[in-house]
């Protein structure tokens, strides 16, 4: 099948396996849209290994965003630690300098310190967007693993395996939670017309859209 993404040039397009964002360089509209990682997946008969490599993948992915929200968030603390320095030096020098000009030099300060504290909020609300974006990415991906493999009968798994045999549903155990809590938390910004995480292709977007 043809793709429609430029050619010739380096772009980042969701892989049409894995669904992650992936670097690419197209020469042909005939290219495959399949990442390095993902092309030994192609075929049926590849499933299983598919399907772990991608939880694999998606999991990491998440443990970077959280990192990554941990470092801005900290980061985020630390320029406003620093802009709560600067905001008292600067009033104790409008003060010192009220005295002497009547209050004209105060509304510059003033204007100066507005700049600042908008600057150090968009910062910070840029980077918080950017690492929500990535969780969701990641556990988008780790939904979609979790919907093909999980507790269907006693002791099997919806894939049709024993629950102890099946390599995906134990990699993915100990993020269930935190999916859980995810996807009720996306769930509810759905229905209030927000901006959400969840895949297009779950069942909550999918009543979303029919109505």
């Amino acid at each position: 099948m043809t793709h429609a993404h430029p050619l010739h040039v380096d772009v980042e397009v969701a892989c049409l396996c894995c669904l992650a964002p992936q670097p690419f360089h197209f020469t042909s509209l005939s290219d495959q849209v399949v990442c390095l990682t993902c092309v030994h997946h192609i075929g049926a008969e590849k499933s299983e290994r598919r399907d772990l490599e991608h939880v694999r993948l998606w999991a990491a992915r998440w443990a970077i965003a959280q990192n990554a929200q941990r470092e801005y968030t900290a980061e985020t603390d630390a320029l406003l630690i620093a802009r709560d320095i600067e905001l008292t030096a600067l009033r104790d020098h409008v003060a010192e300098l009220s005295a002497i000009v009547a209050g004209q030099f105060s509304a510059g300060i003033d204007g100066v310190r507005v700049l600042l504290q908008n600057d150090l909020v968009k910062r910070a609300e840029r980077n918080t967007e950017l690492a929500r974006r990535q969780i969701d990415w990641a556990m988008a991906g780790i939904w979609r693993i979790a919907a093909l493999h999980h507790d269907a009968a006693a002791s099997k798994c919806s894939c049709g395996r024993s629950v102890g045999s099946c390599a995906e549903s134990t990699a993915i155990d100990s993020l269930r939670q935190a999916l859980g809590d995810w996807e009720k938390k996306n769930v509810l910004l759905l229905q209030g017309g927000r901006r959400h995480g969840l895949p297009a292709d779950h069942p909550a977007a999918l009543a979303q859209r029919i109505r």
